[in-house]
């Protein structure tokens, strides 16, 4: 499965919609996937969202630099 995750660049700061940045991921569940993320980066996790195979073919056509993260 892939997952679109939102997310914050830091854990130290307090979140803000503003800051607000998203990845995707293939993993076999959402917590593998959070796993993988708290793991490997130092991300603030918002919201972990899996993708229908229709929401994947939009994000990979409407987003020129759309890239699954591997760790």
């Amino acid at each position: 499965m892939i997952y679109k995750v939102f997310y914050q660049p830091s854990k130290e700061e307090s979140p803000s919609r503003e800051n607000t940045m998203a990845l995707y991921i293939e993993a076999d569940s959402i917590v593998e996937a959070r796993q993988l993320i708290s793991a490997n980066t130092p991300y603030r996790i918002d919201y972990i969202q899996e993708l229908s195979a229709a929401h994947l073919n939009y994000e990979k056509n409407h987003h020129p630099n759309f890239e699954v993260v591997k760790f």
